[in-house]
């Protein structure tokens, strides 16, 4: 009989499993129990699904490497460490991930010791980006250089040191450490680690760049009359990920519990993470996450729970507004250096013909040596830059025939996964068809007038929702394949879950009834309503046209 994913874990001597002795024996692709433990090291094995005709070369699995990196915060030095690992063992590019993540493409087997050890000597690692762990903890991008949220910086550090597995596997496996005879105790996740993956977001009270709502657990600081972090408010039980005809599964906004101290944000995150660790389903993973404990047990519940784990109170205090302002293009930052607010759509950093992207940031990063930090929208920033690089940087790209500015409001704050052909549970394309569904959209919302309030799009290749697209105005998710379903009324500032609007759309019939859509927000919307609010107020049959309600 098959063992279960927990006693996979379990049994694994730390999540060491065979995994070393696979690697040293050169298998093409892992066994399961394998495949299940390196994740947690920050791999997955992938093959190309565009290598399916006949006549296609074989199916070659490699291996997807993923970072771990606080924040999304590198010195120039590490950027130009993953830029040249893309090169030598990727697949010649660098991916921007929705957690402030870099992902690797296509890394060989024989070669992935090689690049982790090339990670370790830049001060970067993939442990614990997968797995059934505490991942990356994001925070917001800070191109303005606000002395508050530089605050965040250490906390997000040393939240990800205090949730790292404390297994040595990794070097061990990986980095040519010293073998373990007795696997380390794990004292928060214990012996079969957390029933699924845990998401943690950081921001500060009223700037919600990081999606808060859509994370496991959340905290917004508050500061004091000096501006140092005085305390936070915790949200907790969000995720995106659900299973279509499986009504039991569903995506979820985070909670607010209230507000505690400064100091208690550790023990409440011990306490919340064991939450999930005690309680969540370790029989079905579609149903193991954190959010659907706080569903099913209820808010007072966890609150009370947490209080008693943690030993605090959550004290009841009025949130400000969120907002969400743009981090692209060159901002003036508080210290008098400038920074660059890259767009990436869908985080491919690529030389394709016409748009050497890789390149010219490689350029931009090895002459002038700013830092880079990754935004949870796929995209990146300079920082440090002096105002006399200025002119440099925009020589730089014009020189490769690239704008590093958004294309149009629309492309803002778009999102798409990797889907279609890299990614196993992909239904349908994401990222290879965002750039003309996106163009697509535009010219609609411009012959309509309506461009300067275009939604947050995102784009999904799967129900799963990495592009969390759940919470976006206008959620495009794959459904089978060929077909998607399609989600509005979000906010734009994350703390509204959109509805479900269309069902089996054929994409080649996607943009038409998206177009529907902007047609009755156009005509029924109030003065300056947005898309998503507009959306939210009528419901998904609030129209009588059934193309427009998704009923047709």
């Amino acid at each position: 009989m098959m063992a279960s994913f927990d006693e996979t874990k379990r049994d694994s001597r730390g999540l060491r499993g065979t995994l070393a002795e696979e690697l040293d024996a050169g298998v093409e692709k892992l066994s399961s129990d394998a495949g299940k433990l390196i994740k947690f090291h920050g791999l997955y094995e992938q093959k190309d699904r565009d290598r399916s005709a006949p006549d296609a070369p074989p199916k070659v699995h490699t291996l997807l490497v993923r970072s771990r990196i606080p924040g999304g915060r590198l010195s120039a030095a590490q950027w130009l460490a993953w830029d040249a690992l893309a090169g030598r063992y990727g697949d010649g590019t660098l991916r921007l991930t929705s957690r402030q993540d870099i992902e690797l493409h296509g890394v060989l087997k024989i070669d992935v010791r090689a690049t982790l050890q090339g990670l370790r000597d830049a001060l970067q690692t993939t442990k614990g980006a997968c797995g059934d762990v505490v991942r990356n903890v994001m925070q917001p991008p800070n191109p303005w250089g606000r002395p508050d949220l530089a605050q965040l910086d250490a906390v997000a550090d040393d939240l990800s040191r205090h949730f790292q597995a404390r297994s040595s596997a990794y070097a061990e496996i990986f980095l040519d450490g010293e073998r373990v005879e007795t696997p380390e105790p794990e004292p928060i996740f214990g012996p079969s680690y957390l029933p699924r993956k845990f998401k943690i977001g950081l921001t500060a009270a009223g700037l919600n760049t990081v999606d808060l709502y859509t994370q496991d657990l959340g905290f917004a600081a508050t500061f004091g009359p000096t501006r140092a972090i005085d305390g936070w408010f915790v949200f907790a039980g969000g995720g995106m990920g659900m299973t279509f005809q499986k009504p039991g599964t569903f995506p979820r906004l985070a909670d607010p519990l209230g507000w505690v101290p400064r100091d208690a944000m550790l023990p409440v995150a011990e306490a919340v993470v064991g939450v999930h660790r005690d309680h969540g389903n370790r029989i079905d993973r579609r149903h193991a996450r954190l959010k659907y404990i706080v569903a099913e047990r209820g808010v007072a519940w966890l609150k009370a729970e947490v209080e008693q784990r943690a030993g605090v109170r959550f004290e009841e205090r009025p949130l400000p507004p969120w907002t969400t302002p743009t981090t692209l293009g060159w901002i003036a930052r508080e210290d008098g250096t400038w920074a660059l607010g890259v767009h990436t759509l869908s985080g491919r950093m690529a030389d394709t013909p016409g748009r050497p992207l890789r390149k010219a940031l490689r350029e931009v990063v090895d002459t002038l040596r700013p830092d880079v930090q990754l935004t949870p929208e796929q995209d990146l920033t300079l920082l440090g830059l002096a105002g006399a690089d200025r002119e440099a940087v925009d020589a730089i790209f014009a020189a490769h025939g690239l704008d590093p500015r958004s294309p149009s409001p629309l492309h803002d704050r778009a999102l798409a996964c990797v889907a279609l052909h890299l990614c196993g549970l992909a239904m349908t394309e994401a990222e290879r068809e965002a750039p003309a569904l996106l163009d697509d959209l535009r010219r609609r919302l411009e012959a309509r007038g309506l461009l300067a309030r275009a939604p947050t799009v995102r784009i999904a290749g799967c129900p799963n929702g990495c592009s969390r697209s759940y919470a976006a105005e206008l959620g495009i998710v794959g459904q089978r394949a060929g077909y998607y379903s399609v989600f509005a009324g979000g906010s734009e500032t994350g703390d509204r879950l959109a509805l479900l609007v269309a069902e089996d759309v054929a994409q080649a019939d996607l943009v038409d009834r998206i177009d529907a859509l902007f047609g009755a927000w156009a005509e029924r919307g109030l003065s300056g309503e947005r898309f998503g609010a507009f959306w939210a107020r009528v419901g998904p049959g609030g129209s009588e046209d059934a193309q427009a309600s998704g009923r047709g």
